[in-house]
């Protein structure tokens, strides 16, 4: 054993366990209030997070060992990056490995929404089929169809790549500058056009203070009637009760969800309406794509612990807020 206490709340996939011949490891086996991690992190100089881990200032103020915090997530919104910054405490995350796992399952829920396939899951398992009928689910044809990517980055890219198999045009807005050339980065127009020629909303953007309910009641009555939104961001990007209120009154249409606002907790009405379709948070779950994630935190965590920068830190500005 090389020396090292590492604490992980939760266990991880199959790379993690090569930590243990090395260092003392310690799993919590469960989701920790701040309370608790604060009261668990002295003696502890690396920790292993997930993405709703509350790793706040008073838990960084009460280690006294800790060298770095590893997220098992691209997100860190759920850390004081500020604070661990001011206690030179390195902060790392998985970025870049699961853009696929993300993109596959963004197209996976526009198909659910334009076919109504959780609807017709539904009505099989019920024992409500009847038999075919002409009207029966009508969904929508996605060919011709324009397709708004909110957050033009891999993984938004990795979505109109796939969506453009679809025969669907795509558009879209952020920060990010078009890499000239790549036939796969779509064009830019402004948030207000997006909102307005699109007929699917997809976000990809990191949650900030500028993205925090970037999707609220007025955003939602610029977009184009009968709209779909879609979000495997991060759930604090839309505001659920105007997202209710849209769909009741216009102009949406429906909506998938893989994140929410409060999570895990999800406003009620939304687990009623059939024209949402809801996963949970369920991004990233694929086999491949999570024993990755551990092999990158694992990698970290080594790489600190003997004394080496990590090869993925995460940046410092945007923390505090969930």
């Amino acid at each position: 054993m090389t020396g090292g206490v590492v604490l992980a709340t939760r266990e991880l996939p199959e790379p993690f366990d090569t930590l243990k011949p090395d260092f003392e490891v310690r799993v919590l086996g469960y989701a920790p209030s701040e309370k608790e991690l604060a009261a668990e992190v002295p003696g502890v100089d690396a920790l292993i997070c997930l993405v709703d881990d509350p790793v706040t200032a008073d838990v960084i103020q009460a280690a006294d060992r800790l060298k770095i915090v590893a997220s098992y997530s691209v997100g860190v919104n759920q850390i004081d990056r500020a604070a661990a910054a001011a206690r030179s405490i390195w902060v790392t995350h998985t970025p870049n490995v699961l853009t696929d796992a993300t993109a596959d399952l963004t197209l996976g829920l526009l198909l659910a929404l334009s076919r109504r396939i959780v609807e017709g899951d539904r009505l099989v398992r019920t024992g409500k089929f009847a038999g075919w009928a002409p009207d029966l689910l009508l969904g929508r044809d996605l060919k011709g169809k324009v397709l708004g990517i909110v957050g033009p980055g891999r993984i938004g890219r990795a979505v109109a790549r796939r969506a453009k198999s679809f025969g669907i045009s795509v558009i879209a807005t952020g920060r990010s500058p078009r890499i000239e050339g790549d036939p796969d980065d779509p064009p830019r127009v402004s948030f207000d056009e997006l909102l307005r020629r699109a007929d699917v909303v997809s976000l990809h953007v990191p949650l900030t203070y500028e993205t925090w309910r970037l999707f609220k009641a007025e955003t939602f009555a610029k977009m184009k009637p009968g709209s779909f939104l879609i979000n495997t961001s991060r759930g604090p990007v839309v505001d659920e009760v105007a997202l209710v209120r849209a769909l009741d009154e216009g102009p949406i249409a429906g909506a998938a969800l893989d994140v929410y606002e409060n999570e895990p907790a999800i406003t009620p009405a939304l687990l009623d309406d059939d024209r949402v379709v809801l996963m949970p948070h369920a991004g990233s779950a694929t086999v491949e794509t999570r024993r990755e994630m551990a092999r990158m935190v694992v990698e970290d965590v080594r790489r600190v612990l003997s004394g080496e920068k990590p090869l993925r830190p995460a940046p410092v500005e945007g923390g505090g807020r969930r």
